[in-house]
Formats: C-alpha cells, structure tokens, sequence
C-alpha cells in the first residue's frame, strides 16, 4: 500500500508516466415492455420486466495527473485482451523511458501475456516498456481507475444497455470528452495519513506500531 502511495505523490515525469488500469464488467440488458415516455419535470420510467443479453467488459486506464485515458470495450478479460490492451498503451507513450501501471493482482496482469500473444522479440520489447505495480489484495480503493469507473457508472451505464455495441459506442464517447476536458483526480491520501487512519491494520503487521 505504502509503495502505491509514495507513487501517486510522485511530481509528473513524462518519461515516467504513473497510470492506473483495471477492468470492470458490464451486463447487457434489454426492455422486455418499452420504456414509459419521458414527460417534462419528470424522470425517466422503465417496466421492472427486462431480458438479459449477456455480458461484456470494460477494459481502462488513466493518467490522473493528465487526465488522459484509454478504453476497450471487448467481451471477455483474458490474456488475449490484457496484452491486447496493453500493446495500445505504450503507443500512447512514444517517449516514455517506463510506464508504471497500478493494476490488480487478477491472473492475467502480468508478463506471461505478452509472451502467450506476441513473439517473443515484440512481448521482451513491450516487457521493457512495462513496471506493474500491484495493489494489495482486497484493496481496490487504492486504484485511482475505481474513481473513474465510479463516474463511469452514475453517468454513462445507469440504465439499460442491451448490445455490446451500444456500450461501446457510450463509454468511447465518455472517455473521450473526459479526456478532452483533462478532467484529473487529485490524490490527497497519503501513507502518512494511512498509518493513522489504518493503525490496527499496522498493529497486527507488527506490534511494534503500537508506539
């Protein structure tokens, strides 16, 4: 948590761009009954029947000291779409000496991704390009992207959504007008707050935090 931490309060360096990565699901879901009409003053009505169409996953990072983001919309989260997704990040970054990522301990976020999918020239050059940052387990407030897909959630997926596409088309047009208007999170915790909002956790680590 601490190295996570001391990461975020870290000042911009542009060969050494901090980002933060995680996938989140989204179920497709359709109207069995049409919708009532909106009417003015009024909210939005939808029937309680609704059919489901499956799943699909949202797949993000961002920046936040710059705001810049990135998105896939694919409909699984396998290594394939990991290495897939992380081949178009680099791009982003031409002249970055190491782009850092906080990301999850989920089994396909690491290394082996990019050897399963690429040769092994191209996965070693976009190995060098990489250092993963891993949160610790249970502890996914730590990932400013949770932030994002907070937003994400309230403004863009509170309804239903019954195609891929559709969702596609949505979180495309999101991401990129956030991006646009360089919308940032402003990370204020720190690991000194953290030891003394979270000193029992400390305590049980090492009972010499009793001090």
């Amino acid at each position: 948590m601490e190295l996570v931490l001391d990461l975020y309060l870290l000042p911009y360096d542009e060969f050494y761009p901090v980002v933060c990565f995680d996938e989140r699901p989204c179920f497709l879901i359709g109207d069995t009954i049409a919708s009532f009409p909106m009417k003015p003053g009024q909210v939005a009505k939808e029937n309680y029947a609704y059919t489901k169409h499956g799943s699909c996953c949202v797949l993000a990072m961002i920046e936040p000291k710059t705001g810049k983001r990135l998105a896939h919309i694919r409909k699984q989260r396998r290594k394939k779409e990991f290495c897939a997704f992380m081949k178009n990040l680099a791009l982003l970054y031409p002249n970055a000496k190491k782009i850092r990522v906080v990301l999850d301990n989920l089994n396909t976020h690491n290394f082996s991704s990019f050897y399963e999918h690429l040769e092994a020239k191209e996965a070693s050059e976009l190995v060098s390009r990489f250092e993963f940052i891993y949160t610790p387990k249970s502890a996914s407030w730590l990932n400013m992207i949770e932030i994002e897909f907070s937003a994400l959630s309230r403004q863009c997926l509170n309804r239903r959504i019954s195609t891929m596409r559709e969702v596609g088309q949505e979180v495309i047009a999101y991401f990129k007008e956030r991006t646009e208007q360089r919308i940032k999170i402003d990370w204020q915790f720190s690991k000194e707050a953290a030891r003394k909002k979270l000193k029992n956790h400390y305590i049980k680590v090492n009972p010499m935090n009793l001090k």
